[in-house]
């Protein structure tokens, strides 16, 4: 399965010099009721799509298992129903046939294959990657032009992948957040890009916490 155009999602890979990045979970899948409550307000996925994204990645745990086993390793991310692999395997037959096993899953509509072929990552790798992720999300925390919850991250062997429903700008701007960060050898944007009129016709109203206004559009870079 490829990536549709017609959903309007871009994948842009970058090789950066210097970054970190931050691994996101469904918001339902951490913390009580009040917190899952809260998380879902401020989420730009409907409900529904919440819902389909942990039960896609649930159902993508055994898929992977059914395929690979234990040769290579492998995980799914899905935001809005657009899912993201990544992980090793040995060979390009598992690599296809990972991809294929989760197409079929009910309510993906598109997948992004991001599976090196090779050695699985080592601990010491994978622990640098969680740290990564760590300090990715709070930077983008602290970045107070920007909705926290409107992004996942993943980081895998010094890579950070970026998702979300968000604008060019959020887009640019969430980038260059990840380049900030020490460590970070790639950034890969695999976002659903939406316009401004379009957020704030779909974007959940919190009085208690409402959505950062936008910057300025920066001037033309001639």
């Amino acid at each position: 399965m490829t990536v549709r155009p017609s959903i309007r999602l871009t994948l842009a890979l970058g090789t950066l010099a210097a970054a970190s990045l931050l691994g996101g979970c469904a918001p339902l899948l951490f913390g009580g009721a009040a917190f899952g409550t809260a998380m879902m307000v401020t989420d730009r996925r409907t409900s529904g799509a919440q819902v389909d994204d942990q039960a896609i990645e649930l159902k993508s745990i055994n898929r992977i298992n059914d395929v690979i086993g234990e040769r290579g390793r492998a995980s799914a991310t899905s935001f809005n129903r657009l899912v993201l692999i990544t992980g090793e395997v040995p060979t390009e037959t598992d690599k296809t046939n990972v991809e294929q096993s989760l197409s079929r899953i009910e309510n993906v509509r598109s997948i992004v294959n991001e599976l090196a072929i090779g050695p699985g990552a080592s601990l010491g790798t994978r622990s640098n990657d969680t740290l990564l992720t760590s300090k990715v999300k709070a930077s983008l925390i602290d970045a107070k032009d920007l909705q926290v919850n409107a992004f996942k991250v993943v980081t895998e062997r010094g890579i950070v992948y970026l998702m979300g429903r968000v604008t060019e700008r959020e887009a640019n701007r969430a980038s260059d957040v990840a380049r900030g960060i020490n460590g970070v050898q790639k950034v890969v944007r695999v976002f659903e890009v939406v316009s401004e009129a379009e957020l704030a016709g779909t974007q959940p109203t919190n009085p208690t916490n409402p959505p950062p206004a936008p910057a300025p559009a920066p001037a033309p870079v001639k």
